[in-house]
């Protein structure tokens, strides 16, 4: 191994870019099959009751149509314990878009031309869907997503509220979101003596291998998951969803041809999860000097009545600001709706839009600068735990922030900018995200004598640049060149990895590849030649010795420019900027698209993004891009993403916090808060839209 200029922060090109731009990088319904069979999902048009019949006499009669499933043909599972994957079990339904069935085709178009044939009848039950905190039957779920303890209370907020030379008393709203990456959900499953190999589009091959092996009554080893490159998730490819189970049912009805489904974009509404709406109610109190003495967060937000999630909405507040005086707490509407899941940066996204659109109105009411005043309340230690902070540098984020934004020049009276017809004013908002760590991520590199190495692990690239920055982490431990490494994911065929959320996967699987590089070299010393038959070793993810004695965290500061039509309250968002603290970057290039990204999406959430429930029939209506709307290219305009040097060597080998999330956070907030300092006026509900302006 010969030792060259580090590769970890160097602004690489994707690896894999070529093959993308060609079209020949293989996506999940593109893997080259024999004869497959295709699948097209039958929906419940109803939001809750029961199926009394379904006739399929006029699908079967459609040409190239092989078969229709439904819960009366359908495979018996082995666990039943998961509602949201248990499907064709029986013939109720919990929610409308639920899948009652399949039909089963030579051709996709023959597929979803007999669906419209089938005629299922119903047994229908009164449903709710309304989600509002004056419900009297809200409910404290058993944990948060993640793990974290449904309420916390430290201290008397009630009585240093009272006390208060200044209090905020407001509440804040989000609406549902949901992911829409733009590879839709897609599964090729194909069953051979006994085994089941999947195709599909995820964050983590080996978490579907184990989900659906458990749902089958499997050995893992039986199945077969391969997903080299996925076109986006945002945390809806986390987790296998129903159409997984469908295809392999599907799959099992036809053996040995493959079945495959590809998920519409109107069918990705309803089964494969969303952002939950929430309702927060913040209260802050502060001193005469702007040091705030009491923190509370109450969250209201819905679950679906057949199997709970509950967002970590208010879990950022618990680490963000000193007060001797905190409280937070959750509380769920279990409706009859799909199942909510993970979307990018879970809890903290609309969490941080509360409380920082809530730090805005306290700096106001303070007289105080939003930035002097955040930094005025920034903590010494963890302000939930008392520990130690790993690496703090909010701070420096926010000052480093305000000068290239320019915000020393910033008149702080509302209105007071105008450029002819538009109110020009600007806000900012901070961003956090916590370092997280899976274990069990396991790599394998291969010694071979002509100087290469093979790198093995099941990880997932699911557009972030995975294949890149891992081959950079593999070439730098190995001191040699990105041309020498040959890396291998994507596949339960490799060691085992962790799927890709949280933001921990290049964390997780780079310190597994950097122990497996550990071992290589305590087996081969630097001039020693490989042998002929070369050398193969394994590493693994390590225990972290700083777990559980220092808080690890990432910070970023949004600062965002807004202007407001006088005459037709249109909003526009000509510059942001995000300023990050995240220890050690590994790949300059996509790492900052990455932080782009992520800005872009709060953008998204703070002007675009909602989700439109209709009481009446229990389902989303804008259920596709016509109707859900994303911003183009139009909608953005001078976007930048940087980075501060900061060396924390306590939270994992690399020294590397993950990005992919924290950019979003805070943006909406910094939005909102421009929006206020451009036209006086206060929105406290996404997304923000023209009609707010208008009087």
């Amino acid at each position: 191994m010969t030792t060259t200029t580090s590769l970890i922060g160097a602004p690489v090109d994707r690896i894999e870019g070529d093959e993308k731009v060609r079209g020949a990088a293989l996506y999940a319904a593109e893997h080259p099959v024999q004869r497959p069979v295709h699948v097209f999902p039958l929906q419940a048009n109803i939001a809750l009751g029961r199926i009394t019949g379904i006739d399929t006499a006029a699908a079967m009669r459609e040409p190239g149509v092989l078969g229709v499933l439904t819960h009366e043909n359908a495979p018996r599972l082995a666990s039943t314990q998961d509602a949201e994957l248990a499907i064709l079990q029986s013939p109720e339904v919990a929610f409308r878009g639920q899948f009652i069935g399949a039909v089963l085709a030579e051709t996709a178009e023959a597929a979803r031309r007999a669906a419209n044939l089938v005629r299922p009848s119903y047994e229908t039950r009164t449903h709710d869907v309304s989600l509002h905190p004056a419900r009297a039957d809200l409910v404290k779920p058993g944990e948060l997503n993640g793990g974290f303890p449904t309420d916390t209370d430290d201290g008397d907020v009630d009585g240093a509220l009272a006390a208060a030379a200044v209090v905020v008393d407001a509440t804040y709203t989000t609406p549902q979101e949901h992911n829409n990456p733009l590879e839709p959900h897609a599964t090729i499953a194909m069953w051979t003596d006994d085994e089941l190999t999947l195709y599909d589009s995820t964050q983590g091959v080996h978490w579907v291998r184990d989900t659906i092996a458990t749902l089958f009554g499997m050995e893992p080893h039986r199945i077969h998951v391969v997903c080299p490159h996925t076109g986006g998730g945002f945390g809806s490819k986390g987790l296998p969803h129903a159409h997984v189970v469908l295809a392999a049912m599907a799959a099992q009805l036809v053996a040995p041809r493959p079945a495959k489904l590809v998920l519409t974009r109107q069918q990705m509404f309803s089964v494969v999860g969303y952002r939950t709406g929430t309702i927060q109610r913040i209260r802050l109190g502060c001193d005469a000097a702007g040091v705030l003495s009491a923190i509370s967060h109450d969250v209201v937000e819905q679950t679906s009545r057949i199997k709970e999630f509950a967002e970590q909405t208010a879990v950022p507040t618990r680490v963000m600001y000193a007060a001797p005086n905190r409280r937070t707490t959750h509380r769920l509407a279990e409706l009859d709706v799909p199942v909510p899941s993970w979307m990018r940066a879970p809890g903290e996204a609309p969490g941080m839009f509360g409380l920082e659109v809530a730090m805005d109105e306290m700096a106001i009411a303070c007289g105080l600068d939003p930035v002097e005043f955040r930094i005025r309340n920034e903590p010494d230690t963890d302000p939930e735990s008392g520990r130690p902070f790993s690496s703090r540098n909010l701070v420096a984020c926010l000052r480093e922030g305000a000068r290239r934004f320019g915000w020393a020049e910033r008149d702080p009276a509302p209105r007071a900018h105008r450029d002819g017809p538009w109110l020009v004013g600007t806000g900012v908002a901070a961003s956090t995200y916590p370092v997280f760590s899976m274990p069990g991520s396991r790599a394998t590199i291969q010694a071979r004598p002509d100087g290469r190495y093979r790198v093995l692990i099941g990880a997932a690239d699911i557009g972030t640049g995975a294949w890149t920055a891992l081959t950079q982490i593999a070439a730098d431990a190995l001191g040699v060149g990105m041309s020498e490494v040959a890396l291998s994911i994507g596949d339960t065929d490799l060691p085992y990895a962790t799927g890709a959320g949280g933001s921990t996967g290049i964390l997780c699987w780079g310190s597994a590849i950097v122990d497996a590089a550990r071992r290589l070299r305590a087996e081969l010393p630097a001039g020693e030649p490989v042998p002929d038959e070369g050398v193969e070793v394994t590493g693994a993810l390590p225990d972290n010795p700083y777990a559980g004695q220092l808080s690890m965290h990432s910070f970023g500061a949004q600062f965002a420019e807004v202007r407001v039509h006088t005459a037709t309250g249109e909003i526009r968002v000509p510059r942001l900027l995000g300023i990050f603290a995240v220890g050690r970057m590994i790949n300059a290039k996509t790492g900052r698209s990455q932080l782009l990204g992520g800005m872009t999406m709060g953008l998204s959430m703070a002007l675009h993004e909602h989700s439109v429930v209709d009481p009446r029939f229990g389902h989303v209506v804008n259920h596709d891009f016509a109707g859900y709307h994303i911003p183009v290219n139009a909608d953005i305009g001078e976007i930048e993403a940087d980075w501060i040097d900061e060396h924390d060597p306590y939270v994992n080998p690399l020294g590397a916090k993950g990005i992919g999330e924290l950019g979003i956070v805070g943006t909406a907030a910094a939005i909102a808060n421009a929006a206020h300092h451009a036209t006086g006026i206060r929105v406290r509900e996404l997304p923000i839209t023209l009609d707010r302006f208008l009087s």
